[in-house]
């Protein structure tokens, strides 16, 4: 079997049981939801993704929120506080009888409480001390009652997840492969050297599945010199004002959008400083990645979806792929130091400003629905049911995955898509050709009606499969969208 298939087949079960919330009869996900873990380091963006991410708790069986450190804060320097969490998750609580409007999936606020521990934090990379963070970590990867796999998210250092996994090789080594067996990783850069001086060595042989992401900077602390100029009002005061910062409760009061003239940073969108605008979600991508939208990126990362689109570089490590012939991506970390976009936009920009779209597009591509999808969000913090917008839901009549000849006819059907609040929807099947391994073009016939159909090409060759996209937009206020991917793999 070869290396790229092995890492799909580990990534494409990645199920797990919900929380102990019921579900809502009109717009909560399935009762089968991708488990997490969050590390983060308490850096301002990391606040601004903590808004955003407790607005979806709903999606995920959530099960832990640790206080970890990096290469930028720990105790001592520029440390956020060990308490940097509670004001969210108090505000939270305030939201949380609306929230449940909408979804009854979402946990309750005394539940993310007692999962919201200190990890290591006294330095950066120090993984010696056990800590409540790494100890909770332990416990949940022991738990044998919960086999399906599990996201560990290093929004900073992987430092505590590394101190969880040696007390386990120290005092459990026989479960080690078991444990390995569940887990997959994504990192917000490797933060510390844990990953490369602990981690990998100890527990490579297992092959975990690794996404470690540079793309993030494209909504982090430069994103407007790297957001398409059509993508870009979506992060400016305008916008971020009326749809997150302003009326919609305490818990979106807290986003920590840029204050004005005392950040030092100068912004070409909306002006310098101004007041309102976005300032960075640098950590979101690691739970976007695992939002249940339909495109089917959590079965493999070169798959593609709204956290970005990774290459399988090498052992078990997906990265970002660079737009440059024969590069060479190191050995070791991918950080700051190392990784290819924030060394263009250290080194290179504003020149070859091409390479810099290529490289984030697979994020910035999504940038508008993801925005459209968060102010919905932060509408049902403080709307009614009715008086707030939900996602499509999408159910193709044809299969997902189609094994298929050159010469067939693909017909696709998308009669069973309906929409919660019983808007109008739009339809648009698509090529998803960066995910393709069949290097041709498809003509979708009636390419934005709920049916459509294509022909296989006479070219395509035994084993390359052909990505086609469902997207399904509604008329609603904010608009949002949601998919299908079918996969069509040729034989001959």
């Amino acid at each position: 079997m070869k290396m790229k298939t092995l890492v799909i087949l580990l990534f494409s079960t990645v199920v797990a049981c919900s929380n102990q919330n019921t579900q809502s009869e009109d717009v909560s996900s399935t009762a089968v939801k991708p488990r997490v873990i969050v590390t983060s380091d308490g850096e301002i963006d990391d606040e601004c993704s903590m808004v955003r991410f407790l607005l979806y708790t709903n999606e995920w069986d959530v099960e832990g929120i640790i206080t970890s450190s990096s290469q930028y804060h720990w105790h001592g320097h520029r440390w956020a506080g060990d308490d940097w969490l509670d004001p969210y998750l108090d505000a939270y609580a305030d939201v949380y009888p609306n929230l449940i409007k909408h979804s009854k999936d979402y946990p309750t606020p005394d539940y993310l409480k007692s999962i919201a521990l200190i990890g290591n934090v006294e330095d950066e990379g120090e993984m010696d001390s056990i800590t409540p963070g790494s100890q909770h970590i332990v416990k949940v990867l022991l738990d044998e009652s919960k086999n399906a796999p599990i996201w560990l998210q290093a929004w900073g250092g992987t430092n505590t997840i590394a101190r969880a996994l040696k007390t386990i090789e120290q005092e459990h080594p026989e479960k080690m492969k078991q444990v390995a067996g569940k887990l997959r990783f994504f990192f917000i850069w490797e933060q510390d050297s844990t990953y490369q001086a602990y981690i990998r060595p100890n527990w490579g042989k297992f092959n975990i599945p690794t996404i470690i992401s540079d793309q993030f900077w494209s909504i982090a602390y430069q994103w407007d010199k790297i957001m398409p100029n059509d993508k870009i009002d979506y992060f400016t005061a305008g916008w971020m004002k009326p749809n997150i910062l302003e009326d919609h409760g305490p818990l979106c009061s807290l986003y920590q959008a840029y204050e004005g003239s005392e950040d030092k940073e100068g912004w070409k969108a909306g002006g310098p400083n101004q007041k309102g605008n976005f300032r960075s979600e640098g950590d979101s991508p690691a739970f976007i990645h695992t939002i249940p939208t339909g495109l089917r990126n959590l079965e493999s990362p070169d798959y593609g979806g709204w956290g970005g689109r990774y290459i399988n570089v090498r052992e078990n490590t997906w990265l970002d792929p660079v737009p440059e012939a024969n590069y060479t991506y190191p050995a070791g970390r991918w950080y700051t130091a190392t990784a290819w976009g924030r060394n263009y936009m250290k080194n290179t920009y504003p020149d070859k400003q091409d390479l810099m779209n290529a490289y984030f597009n697979p994020i910035t591509r999504w940038t508008d629905v993801l925005q459209n999808d968060f102010a919905a969000r932060a509408d049902w913090c403080v709307k009614t049911f009715e008086e707030a917008n939900h996602a499509p839901v999408v159910k193709l009549d044809n299969a997902l995955d189609i094994i298929s000849e050159p010469g067939s006819i693909i017909q696709m059907s998308a009669k069973g898509t309906t929409d919660p609040d019983g808007d109008e929807l739009t339809f648009l099947w698509w090529q998803y050709e960066e995910a393709d391994t069949y290097q041709g073009n498809v003509v979708i016939e009636n390419s934005s009606a709920r049916e459509a159909l294509f022909t296989v090409p006479a070219d395509a060759k035994k084993g390359e499969t052909i990505h086609i996209v469902c997207e399904v937009k509604d008329d609603g206020s904010p608009q949002l969208t949601r998919y299908q991917r079918v996969i069509i793999t040729i034989k001959l």
